[in-house]
């Protein structure tokens, strides 16, 4: 027999989880992560109640805002109160009426009503079509004019969409212990249904319900999460058993591990981060995954690091350059992003993003292969960056995505060349940038 879920558990956690995002400035996933942990009492369905409401709020918080201000965009400051806005969350997804919303937070039903009267109608009204674009995607009006530019109006439309979409659950199997249809069959032994990606030879999307970090084959080290984005940025280093690898940003080490499993766990891979603490993550990873070829290595995050990395400089057969960046093709897996980024944020991140790629583009032997990835959409971090290094490291030429993806990949994913934009509403994927270069021999 099914539990019910107590509501006044879930809804104490949901206020708490929103106020140390909104009022704090806390990072979601860590607010959630956490209160969940101190709040052991809670069933698994309830855990998984307060974060469906949590990222649900932050996704439609600047429509509801809207919706309260009579059509209007409150700033921050004027934000209604954190119960209105879950009441109004839990009245407009349908989980509750405005009448019980208003008793289970101690909102005026009132005020929910007025909100929710032809609610779609007026949107739909609004003329400014970039503002409309905004309302009803519940984006910053500065993001949604850059999708717009960038994309188009339709296609805008089509990724504001997909940006408040769950995001799928997808891990990577890690071959250096199983291949993916044994995983396939090992995962339906514990009960959970699977299927393939799309494109990511590697990949599976689980049902989104599963609690994979409690399932015994990721103990085992069977599998990593992996966004299949993620994975097809390792796909695209072409990283091979016996070679000389650097993950030149690596963090916590998703991509690192992957680069591993292809190679094999033969030849050398080099993890570096100026983030010891996550570099210890990747070790703690590794750890887990088998794989013992990953040496993750510190370094300083300015031009001194040039002296920590003078052994490798001119050996590595790879180098991979996933650089910090606004984070913009992830606003469906960390929704509070989209309210923390302002404009001058891409101009800042592009201009870190320039200095990382010549910097470890002095890594790369002749013949060998450089690729550059961010987990962003839009111009600015993306070709403008990779065409900095055709400007200023003139020995590095464009390196066609198909040499390493395959031709009948790479069209599928739309490949212009030696990069690529993957996005949520066209791959199913995070939104990721992709560019490929070879130096000269």
């Amino acid at each position: 027999m099914k539990r019910p879920i107590r509501t006044d558990l879930v809804d104490a956690a949901v206020l708490e989880v929103f106020g140390l995002v909104r009022e704090q400035g806390r990072l979601a996933d860590r607010a959630l992560e956490r209160v969940l942990r101190r709040e052991r009492l809670l069933y698994s369905d309830e855990r998984r109640a307060v974060a469906e409401a949590v990222y649900g709020i932050l996704r439609a918080q600047g429509q509801l805002n809207w919706l309260l201000g009579g059509g209007r965009s409150a700033p921050e400051a004027a934000s209604p109160d954190l119960a209105t806005l879950y009441g109004l969350w839990l009245s407009r997804s349908g989980s509750a009426s405005p009448g019980a919303a208003a008793r289970r937070l101690g909102a005026s039903e009132e005020l929910l009503r007025a909100a929710l009267d032809r609610a779609d109608a007026r949107i739909a009204a609004v003329a400014d079509p970039r503002e409309r674009l905004a309302v009803e995607f519940s984006l910053p009006r500065w993001i949604a004019e850059r999708f717009a530019d960038e994309l188009g109006e339709d296609e805008a439309r089509a990724l504001g969409r997909a940006m408040n979409e769950r995001a799928p659950l997808a891990v990577r199997a890690n071959l250096l212990k199983i291949t993916r249809e044994r995983l396939l069959a090992r995962l339906a032994e514990e009960g959970v249904s699977a299927v393939p990606t799309r494109f990511s030879p590697w990949g599976l999307v689980l049902d989104g319900h599963a609690n994979a970090f409690a399932l015994s084959s990721f103990e085992e080290g069977l599998f990593e999460i992996q966004d299949e984005g993620s994975q097809l940025v390792a796909l695209a280093c072409a990283a091979r058993p016996g070679f000389k690898v650097a993950d030149a940003c690596a963090g916590a080490g998703g991509k690192s591990l992957a680069l591993a499993a292809e190679m094999r766990g033969k030849g050398s891979l080099f993890a570096l981060d100026s983030d010891a603490a996550r570099l210890e993550e990747s070790r703690r990873r590794a750890r887990r995954a088998g794989v013992h070829n990953l040496r993750a290595r510190a370094i300083p995050a300015g031009p001194e690091a040039a002296g920590t990395l003078a052994d490798l400089a001119g050996h590595c057969d790879r180098v991979l350059v996933d650089a910090p960046c606004s984070g913009l093709g992830t606003l469906r897996r960390k929704p509070d992003a989209r309210w923390r980024l302002q404009p001058e944020d891409l101009e800042r991140f592009a201009s870190l993003q320039r200095e990382l790629l010549l910097r470890f583009s002095a890594l790369v032997k002749r013949g060998g292969w450089l690729v550059y990835a961010t987990c962003a959409i839009g111009r600015i971090e993306n070709d403008a960056v990779a065409e900095c290094l055709a400007r200023e490291a003139p020995d590095f030429t464009p390196l066609p995505l198909c040499t390493s993806l395959g031709e009948d990949m790479a069209q599928a994913l739309g490949a212009r060349g030696h990069t690529l934009q993957l996005l949520p509403h066209h791959h199913g994927t995070d939104g990721f940038f992709v560019a490929s270069f070879v130096r000269a021999k």
